[in-house]
């Protein structure tokens, strides 16, 4: 068994248990609809991150060109696939009883945290290519996650309902933007 296979293993149970994470937490809010209050941000986010997940198994795949592996290039790879499952545990509540679930008060007791996650995933992101490869991102890359740690970073610090209303269709609008400039370079 090469590295890549035995390392990719933690990192396919780690994102996997993210998706999970999402996926146990949009049937809870179905399952209890007639007793929820729903909040837009709340649900944009966790339906953007169930694609940011799968988006990051799949980019994890292009690391099985490494050939040689430290525990430091390695422990920022899970550290970023860490922050994407408590990304996914905070994004929504956990649905037990029969008390009714306010997303909205969900997610204002969870802002700083989740966006404090936002910003440490994208850093992480960045941190990828200098641990493993030896330099930074790709221009592309770099600024893009640039953008995505200082709207966490913004969004950690801030009450403004305005801008956590604008913030998550942005982020949708931003990820896509940032998948079709990565697969367009990649063609």
């Amino acid at each position: 068994m090469d590295a890549f296979s035995y390392l990719s293993v933690l990192l396919s149970i780690i994102l996997g248990l993210a998706i999970t994470q999402i996926l146990q937490g949009l049937r809870g809010l179905m399952q209890a609809r007639g007793r929820l209050v729903v909040y837009a941000p709340a649900v944009t986010w966790a339906l953007l991150l169930l694609v940011v997940d799968v988006q990051s198994w799949w980019a994890t795949y292009t690391l099985r060109h490494v050939q040689e592996w430290n525990f430091a290039a390695f422990g920022v790879v899970v550290a970023h696939s860490i922050c994407l499952y408590m990304l996914a545990a905070l994004a929504l509540p956990d649905v037990h009883g029969e008390a009714p679930i306010d997303l909205r008060a969900h997610y204002w007791g969870h802002y700083r945290w989740f966006f404090t996650f936002v910003a440490l995933t994208a850093l992480l992101g960045i941190a990828k290519d200098p641990a493993i490869h030896g330099h930074w991102p790709q221009t592309t890359n770099l600024v893009c996650q640039l953008a995505f740690a200082a709207a966490g970073g913004i969004a950690a610090s801030t009450r403004s309902e305005g801008y956590h209303r604008l913030l998550a269709p942005a982020a949708v609008l931003g990820f896509v933007g940032y998948i079709a400039l990565l697969f367009a370079q990649l063609a």
